[in-house]
C-alpha cells in the first residue's frame, strides 16, 4: 500500500506516519503539508489511500477532499480532525470520504480505517454509527445547519469563532462581499438575526470548539 498523510502540522503528520509505517501492508508513506500539494502529488502519483486532515492551510480538507473525488472519484480518503464526529463527520461522508476518524483516537483504529478504506469499504466510529441510525429513523427531524452548503457551514463556524470578516474572506480565497452574503443566508436558514444569535447556536449545537 502506498499512503499519502496530508497534516499541517510536523509533528503530527510524523506521528500518524509512524503508525502507517509500522503497518505490514504499507510499503510506501509520503507527506504533504498543504491542500494545494496534496492536490500535486494526489495528481502526479498514484497512492492507494490518502489520510487527508480536514483543517489544511491554502485550501481546506473538505475542498481538497471534492478535488480529489472529481479526477480520481476511486482514491479513498479518510478525513483526520481534531474537531468531533458531529461537527464535519455526515459532510465529509456526503463529498466521498472513505471514513473520518478523530486525531484523539487509538492507533489501532487508524490502522483498521486504512484497511478498511483500502479494501473499498466507509469506515465510521460505533459513536456515529448509531447517531447516523438514530437520524435516519427520526426522518426529517435534522437540525437546521445540515440545511447549510459545506462554505456556509465554514463561514459559519469562522464568525462563531470570532473571525472578521476580512481573516474569513482572505482564509477562503473569496471577497469580503462574499463573506457578507454567506452570513446573510447563514442567518436566513438558522432564523437568526445577528452574529450574537450565530454564536449562541454554534455553542448550544457543539459546532466550534
Amino acid at each position: 500500500m502506498k499512503i499519502l498523510v496530508a497534516d499541517d502540522h510536523t509533528i503530527v503528520r510524523e506521528g500518524i506516519k509512524q503508525i502507517v509505517a509500522s503497518m505490514s501492508q504499507v510499503t510506501i508513506v509520503e507527506e504533504a503539508s498543504t491542500g494545494f500539494e496534496v492536490i500535486e502529488k494526489v495528481n502526479a502519483k498514484h497512492y492507494d489511500v490518502v489520510l487527508l486532515d480536514i483543517s489544511m492551510p491554502g485550501k481546506s480538507g473538505l475542498d481538497v477532499l471534492k478535488e480529489i473525488k472529481t479526477y480520481k472519484p476511486k482514491l479513498p480518503v479518510l478525513i483526520l480532525s481534531i474537531h468531533s464526529e458531529d461537527q464535519y463527520a455526515k459532510r465529509v461522508l456526503k463529498a466521498g470520504a472513505a471514513g473520518f476518524i478523530p486525531k484523539h483516537s487509538a492507533p489501532e483504529e487508524l490502522k483498521k480505517a486504512i484497511l478498511k478504506a483500502f479494501s473499498g469499504g466507509r469506515y465510521v466510529s460505533n459513536h456515529l454509527a448509531e447517531k447516523l441510525a438514530t437520524e435516519l429513523s427520526l426522518d426529517n427531524n435534522q437540525p437546521l445547519h445540515e440545511t447549510l452548503s459545506d462554505r456556509e457551514f465554514q463561514v459559519l463556524q469562522k464568525i462563531a469563532s470570532g473571525k472578521p470578516l476580512k481573516d474569513i474572506a482572505d482564509e477562503l480565497f473569496i471577497s469580503i462581499k462574499t463573506v457578507s452574503t454567506y452570513r446573510t443566508r447563514i442567518l436566513e436558514k438558522l432564523h437568526l438575526n445577528n452574529n450574537a444569535e450565530l454564536i449562541k447556536y454554534a455553542l448550544e449545537n457543539e459546532l466550534i470548539d
